[in-house]
């Protein structure tokens, strides 16, 4: 790849496409979005994560006989803990005063999977969608690491945003 300056190029970005990119101002530079003059409005995202594993591996999420205790609490407290600190995470997320996190299981026996749906809210001037990727997200890979002892095969997969509501943009939801 060409470089200039010391940068890496990856793509040609034109003015009105770098405009669109929030994060980057008029010199295509990484900035914090100044929301100060945003409304403050209700916001919620939802986001979704899916471990798939070995079928033993489910069986003993599902019969509580892990030796490091409940696989799905621990995810659970994992992924809120991980909602509430996005902002240390992601370097130009808003640090958030969430008013929700939800983390919830939906065990799929003939996937041999587990799917996470992580809800976050707040009343604030920017959205959640990035707390709810970062919840589900880290619930997954909760249970990988409580896991690999005994499934180093497992896969985390879809990894994506469903729904959002609240904002300026308003309410936006995945297709199926």
């Amino acid at each position: 790849m060409p470089e200039r300056s010391g940068q890496l190029i990856i793509g040609v970005i034109s003015v009105s496409d770098m405009r669109k990119l929030t994060h980057l101002n008029e010199q295509g530079e990484a900035h914090m979005v100044d929301v100060g003059g945003k409304t403050v409005t209700t916001r919620e995202a939802t986001a979704e994560a899916t471990v798939r594993m070995q079928p033993e591996t489910l069986e003993l999420i599902q019969s509580g006989g892990h030796k490091k205790g409940d696989v799905l609490a621990v995810a659970r407290i994992a992924g809120i803990q991980a909602a509430k600190k996005c902002s240390d995470l992601i370097p130009l997320c808003h640090p958030l005063m969430l008013t929700k996190v939800s983390v919830e299981f939906d065990v799929q026996p003939d996937s041999h999977s587990i799917r996470i749906a992580a809800t976050c809210g707040l009343d604030g001037k920017t959205g959640v969608e990035m707390e709810a990727l970062t919840a589900a997200s880290i619930a997954a890979l909760t249970i990988y690491d409580m896991c690999k002892a005994v499934d180093k095969g497992m896969v985390i997969e879809q990894t994506r945003l469903l729904e959002k509501a609240g904002g300026k943009s308003g309410h936006w939801k995945a297709d199926k």
